[in-house]
């Protein structure tokens, strides 16, 4: 089992770039995937999304890179002189329109935008191929840390999973208990409506018509079925959702059960159940 909450924090190190990658993970019953990249390397978000979602099959992941050049070239700095000029120009007009008597300078006039560009376009292909191999090593990283926490969830999940097969076993054996209460039930009414003059063919009948509708042995069966789907499908990559509409199911019949039962011991078995299979569900819903 995978847990759905993850994170993994590791330095982007590629060919002319520095920065730092993010994944973190939160519970989702759907996948989810929220990408954050710095525009000048916005367009290789598809490639990450591709990479992310072909990797894990529900949740909210969100993967955060942070990146920058680290060389620069003569190319990646674009100068505007004609522009500077005109610039400086109006500029010193201006000064002498004010009266104002300051000598102009070289940061006033860079400050201005369009007077210096710094060339961010880059080649989509090549930075993604320089970011890969540090977005998976995050990403083993991320995933040791959700297999970590899977495997406390998996441990907890079976500790609950024995308490149902124990009490499913205990209600098993009040079974034939709860068929002799029904029987018992009728003999008495009958003695009580025609004292001993009543047919013992007629309460059979009427014995086996009430079991019919009272036993348990059918929802015993089918839970016990339950149970081993469960230990198949709980082996299964991206199990959470599967085991989850199995858990509603086996709620199901303990409900029936419990709405069927005529014996105390089954009862509160009933009730123990109800509450195991309550805490798995709260468990899996961090589960992948």
């Amino acid at each position: 089992m995978k847990s759905m909450t993850g994170f993994a924090h590791h330095a982007l190190s590629g060919k002319g770039l520095q920065g730092t990658i993010t994944l973190k993970s939160y519970n989702n019953r759907f996948l989810d995937i929220a990408i954050s990249l710095p525009p000048p390397i916005s367009g290789i978000e598809a490639h990450v999304r591709d990479f992310l979602g072909s990797r894990i099959s529900r949740g909210k992941i969100e993967c955060t890179i942070r990146a920058r050049k680290i060389e620069a070239s003569i190319d990646d700095i674009v100068f505007h002189a004609q522009s500077a000029r005109v610039l400086a120009e109006q500029l010193r007009g201006l000064a002498r329109e004010c009266s104002i008597d300051e000598q102009l300078s070289l940061d006033t006039i860079a400050r201005f935008p369009g007077i210096i560009e710094m060339n961010s376009e880059v080649d989509e292909l090549s930075v993604w191929e320089s970011i890969m191999p540090s977005l998976e090593e995050t990403w083993r990283e991320f995933e040791e840390s959700r297999l970590r926490e899977g495997l406390a969830t998996q441990s907890n999940i079976a500790n609950e999973v024995k308490r149902l097969t124990a009490k499913l076993l205990e209600v098993e054996a009040q079974a034939a208990a709860q068929e002799k209460i029904v029987y018992d039930q009728i003999t008495t009414r009958f003695r009580e409506l025609l004292a001993e003059n009543y047919d013992q063919s007629r309460v059979l009948q009427e014995v086996a018509v009430q079991l019919v509708r009272l036993t348990i042995n059918e929802e015993i069966e089918r839970l016990k079925a339950h149970f081993s789907a469960f230990e198949s499908i709980a082996v299964e990559p991206s199990c959470g959702k599967k085991l989850d509409f199995l858990c509603q199911e086996m709620n199901r019949e303990v409900n029936t059960i419990g709405s069927k039962s005529m014996v105390i011991s089954i009862s509160h078995a009933v009730v123990e159940m109800k509450d195991a299979l309550e805490n798995i569900r709260e468990q899996l819903r961090n589960v992948e």
